[in-house]
């Protein structure tokens, strides 16, 4: 019967009896008598890694959305500056003591640029994609180094008995007798 005065963790147990006073042990994996870390013969006890792994989950999602938030934080401080340079005239600016600042020229060319740059490289990853997909009347489009013919089982077999067919590719043929049979 386990004393309701000690603590348990993973490496030790520390036991604060009145009869005993204070005692340490090292934990050993074996020792189902400790209770620690072994629940019976079904392995460690899920509640403890579930613990774990929620722990793990809640750093690495800890540290992404900070880091989100910050970028997030910056791009909108960055649009604020942006907007009040290009939309406050330059004797306000003046006035308020801000004599240095880029030509107001960019504020219309740098998101123009930005714009024909994102429109170029849609444009550029459209043309690599056709170029490396092969034309029409090649038989590299249905037939690869990855393709599967099907394999067939006996067919002697019981209906329950029969293994379940891998994976296979379909034949352009098997598929035209599918789709074009009435036509044909």
């Amino acid at each position: 019967m386990e004393d309701h005065l000690s603590f348990n963790s993973p490496r030790r147990t520390l036991s604060y009896s009145r009869n005993r006073g204070a005692t340490f042990s090292v934990f050993e994996a074996n020792n189902k008598d400790s209770g620690v870390g072994v629940s019976g013969d079904h392995g460690p006890n899920p509640s403890e890694v579930y613990g774990f792994v929620g722990a793990i989950s809640t750093v690495v999602a800890t540290a992404y959305l900070t880091r989100t938030i910050l970028i997030l934080f910056f791009f909108v401080i960055l649009t604020g500056i942006f907007m009040v340079w290009a939309y406050i005239p330059d004797p306000w600016l003046h006035s308020i003591g801000i004599f240095y600042y880029p030509s107001k020229y960019w504020a219309l060319a740098l998101p123009s640029y930005a714009m024909v740059t994102l429109a170029t490289m849609f444009l550029f990853y459209i043309g690599l994609s056709f170029m490396a997909t092969p034309p029409p009347t090649s038989l590299n489009s249905i037939y690869d180094e990855n393709s599967k013919d099907l394999v067939c089982f006996d067919p002697a077999l019981e209906e329950d008995d029969r293994p379940i067919e891998p994976y296979s590719d379909i034949g352009i043929d098997q598929i035209n007798e599918l789709m074009f049979k009435e036509w044909i």
